[in-house]
């Protein structure tokens, strides 16, 4: 960016919600060509000095441009405007309150379950292995005491392209991964116990999904569908966020 970098950020308000003040500020500058495509970022620590947020407040600012597609990363290198950083006219903020948070599983109650069904009767055998795969790393990375809030959006999205209609992908990949909201889930303070009935629950709503449309059954993996998102519904709205 060159001589350009102060003059780019040191205009970011300081909004009440410091993650959106920096995003909108951001996304201003891409739709001007003040940041143009190709260009580099600067540093988390040049945009942290430049304009007096946290670490945290950048990183979170970053991670929604990314799920936009307005900014990519490269390895050692940094981020940079998005060769074809087009806005997107429709966007889900990945920190939005418990009532947003809500709507959204709406929204994918409305999508997944008619997927589910296509895909059970639409699907290969690489789609049941890649679902079975997904699956395995949710797994994976609860017991390990992560979030697993990737490795879900994985298997859902791994679902919607065995439904063989590019438009319900399509939908997760507008949106990126604020389509599976970030529950408040403390993993790292359950007991392994804790851990392991969590995952045990999860694991068996989805592998519910994998069995029906693995057997052709497109009735049963509509219902399947639909009760795993009821019950994560009723997880997200009694852990209140």
């Amino acid at each position: 960016m060159g001589g350009r970098r102060p003059a780019v950020f040191d205009r970011i308000e300081q909004a009440p919600n410091l993650t959106a003040g920096l995003i909108d500020t951001l996304v201003s500058q891409i739709e001007s060509g003040e940041l143009a495509p190709g260009q580099r970022l600067p540093t988390e620590q040049a945009i942290v000095t430049a304009t007096g947020v946290s670490r945290t407040v950048v990183r979170e600012a970053l991670a929604s441009l990314r799920a936009r597609g307005l900014i990519t990363t490269r390895q050692g290198l940094g981020a940079f405007v998005a060769e074809s950083a087009t806005p997107r006219s429709f966007s889900i903020d990945s920190k939005a309150g418990l009532a947003d948070a809500l709507r959204i599983y709406e929204l994918r109650l409305g999508i997944e379950a008619e997927a589910a069904s296509l895909a059970a009767v639409r699907r290969t055998e690489e789609d049941l292995s890649r679902l079975r795969a997904a699956l395995a790393a949710i797994s994976d990375a609860i017991l390990a005491s992560r979030s697993g809030a990737e490795e879900d959006f994985t298997f859902h999205r791994t679902m919607l392209l065995a439904a063989d209609n590019p438009y319900f992908s399509r939908v997760f990949d507008v949106v990126g991964s604020a389509i599976i909201p970030q529950r408040r889930l403390r993993l790292d303070e359950m007991s392994d116990r804790e851990r392991e009935l969590y995952m045990r629950r999860l694991h068996g709503e989805h592998e519910s999904i994998v069995t029906a449309i693995a057997r052709g059954d497109a009735s049963a993996a509509r219902l399947a569908a639909r009760s795993h998102l009821r019950k994560s519904y009723a997880r997200l709205q009694k852990l209140g966020l």
